[in-house]
């Protein structure tokens, strides 16, 4: 072991001795011990030996917060899009379109939805999260003032997109963060925490924009967003801490003056006082790649050319195009069928939400506690905030074998769905089906994004940009088609059809369990060998 190596470790022993009375803080066994803890290792697995260093120095409680932090500020692209839903039929009476026009607003909303985060993730990558969300707020907020100001079409149009442009970057950028100081060991605990933005936007965006479409106007909804926008950002601006590992490694590194937040000089300021010294060596490594550049969205398409990339991310698409369709669809279906207001069809995406927030409370000890399952089964040791190599540990057959039963579940639902809304039957059976797929969908697409951040473990932000351009050009489809196809042929067939694209798809995701491994392997050994090359290359 080299001294900077010893050193490295004793600062982290040391962090963790300071942070020992954190109730939340997993007890770390030296290099070396094997003493079995509840909390850190599984009971028949013994800590390893080797010198791996502390994947984060963040504590527990820092990192929910921070990941909580980092999914509220997604919250404001499915905020954005959502919240326009009930006054869709209202926009377009005020301004003398059709419904396909104003749907196209929709559409064109979740086509930027899906490119911006090509150029925040390469961004936020090279200078970190802090700038990236800085730029994505200073142009959403800019988006919403025009917005609530304009009143035309083509105005409404070209402003919904800027609006998505800056919103949506911050969806890839927290997934980054999470990337940034969560292991796979240790992710599923995560969900709940991580999964606030997805489930929060489809649930209380409809409310707000019944309430502000039916009691003030539309252009309530846009100074609502602007208002509220201003009002998280000021205070993350502040206080949000730089994770970006390119930038402050595991976080022990301080950030370049122009990721300078209040948090982390106080944090960083308690370390000296500890005499937790700053790897200089480490910290000279890190700003020799520390750049602000234009960013190259072709890093992202080149995750869409792996064959295991693309098959999770067409899944997870899936998964959310029908999300997306049925909340597209609630507005015209629930004002023909029952005869709804806006306030009226805003309540029906209460039971959407609430089902979202059960599997978000419950996915997480699902998959965590299959992963540990499997770590026992295969002899792989289960250690949390360290970095191991995942390439021989079955990933994908632990996290789908929780994954497949919630996406069956999910399209029966989209089926039962559309076939209850075209018969109109009682109000309760939609509510419970809403609740029921709300659950699915949602547990099912948190899985598929964590077996993104499991694929792409050192590019959490470009693997979320990846997710998003795949899942939101998909929802833009089937978001502009799921009103012509209801009218064409009917809600049951049109709901059916959707159902039946996810069932016929589910064997690509029996292949992604099959063979995970031995693609990842392969991965492996083409990037060694790439490395290999460009070392002797140097020499």
């Amino acid at each position: 072991m080299t001294t900077t190596q010893q050193q490295r470790n004793q600062d982290a022993l040391k962090e963790d001795f300071k942070i020992s009375s954190d109730p939340d803080a997993a007890p770390v066994v030296p290099s070396g011990s094997h003493e079995k803890t509840e909390q850190n290792v599984v009971s028949t697995i013994e800590q390893p030996t080797d010198d791996n260093e502390v994947y984060s120095v963040f504590t527990p409680t820092q990192k929910k917060l921070i990941v909580l932090t980092a999914s509220l500020a997604g919250f404001f692209s499915p905020l954005s899009g959502s919240i326009y839903y009930p006054s869709l039929n209202t926009i377009a009476e005020d301004l003398g379109i059709t419904a396909t026009k104003v749907n196209l607003t929709v559409t064109t909303y979740m086509i930027v939805q899906g490119l911006a985060p090509m150029l925040t993730a390469g961004f936020s990558d090279g200078a970190g999260r802090r700038p990236a969300y800085i730029a994505c707020f200073v142009i959403y907020l800019a988006a919403n003032l025009g917005l609530a100001l304009q009143n035309n079409y083509a105005a409404l149009l070209v402003l919904r997109c800027l609006q998505s442009g800056g919103s949506s970057g911050t969806i890839a950028l927290a997934n980054g963060v999470v990337g940034d100081i969560v292991t796979s060991a240790e992710r599923g605990s995560y969900v709940a925490f991580a999964s606030v933005s997805s489930i929060l936007g489809p649930t209380l965006s409809p409310i707000l924009g019944g309430l502000l479409s039916q009691y003030w106007n539309w252009h309530g909804i846009f100074w609502f967003l602007l208002a509220f926008g201003g009002v998280f950002f000021i205070p993350l601006f502040l206080f949000f801490p730089e994770t970006c590992r390119n930038v402050v490694g595991d976080g022990s590194i301080p950030a370049p003056k122009l990721n300078w937040n209040i948090t982390d000089n106080i944090r960083h300021a308690n370390r000296e006082k500890a005499e937790l010294r700053v790897d200089e060596k480490k910290q000279e490594e890190l700003r020799k790649n520390y750049r602000l550049t234009f960013p190259n969205p072709l890093s992202t398409l080149v995750v869409l050319t792996d064959l295991e990339s693309a098959l999770i991310l067409i899944a997870s698409g899936l998964t959310l195009a029908c999300f997306y369709a049925v909340s597209t669809g609630a507005s015209t279906a629930f004002r023909s069928v029952y005869g709804f207001d806006d306030m009226q069809v805003a309540l029906m995406f209460i039971p959407f939400g609430v089902g979202g927030i059960v599997s978000a409370f419950t996915t997480g000890k699902a998959v965590d506690w299959n992963y540990r399952r499997h770590a026992k089964i295969n002899g792989f040791p289960f250690v949390k905030n360290k970095q191991q190599d995942m390439t021989e540990f079955p990933l994908e057959k632990a996290r789908l074998e929780v994954a497949l039963p919630l996406f069956y579940l999910g399209a029966l639902t989209v089926l039962g769905y559309g076939w209850v809304m075209d018969k109109h039957v009682s109000l309760a059976g939609p509510i419970i089906l809403l609740f029921v797929m709300g659950y699915a969908l949602t547990a099912a697409f948190q899985i598929l994004n964590i077996i993104m951040l499991d694929v792409y473990p050192g590019r959490p932000a470009v693997a979320s940009a990846a997710n998003n351009i795949v899942r939101c050009e998909l929802g833009a489809a089937t978001s502009a088609a799921i009103v012509p196809m209801a009218k064409a042929m009917g809600n049951g067939w049109a709901y059916t059809l959707l159902a039946f694209i996810l069932l016929a798809y589910s064997p690509a995701l029996l292949l992604t369990m099959k063979s995970g491994v031995k693609w990842r392997r392969a991965k492996k050994q083409k990037q060694e060998e790439k490395d290999a090359r460009m070392a002797k290359d140097l020499s």
